[in-house]
C-alpha cells in the first residue's frame, strides 16, 4: 500500500467542527472515519494524484 491511500487523502473525506470537537466522515461509505483509516474504496483528491505523480518521475 502506498503512503498516499489514507482517508484523508479521499475525495470523499470530510472534516466537520461541531462545537469544539472535529468529525471525520467518509461521505461515499456514511459513518465516521479517522484521517489515517484506509478502505479499498479510496479515490484520491486531485492534488494528491498530481503529487504521487510527481513524486513518481524523481
Amino acid at each position: 500500500m502506498n503512503s498516499f491511500h489514507v482517508c484523508a487523502t479521499c475525495v470523499h473525506f470530510l472534516a466537520k467542527r461541531t462545537d469544539a470537537k472535529m468529525t471525520y466522515i467518509c461521505s461515499r461509505l456514511g459513518f465516521e472515519t479517522k484521517t489515517s483509516y484506509s478502505f479499498k474504496c479510496w479515490e484520491p483528491k486531485p492534488t494528491v494524484v498530481q503529487l504521487m505523480e510527481k513524486r513518481k518521475k524523481v
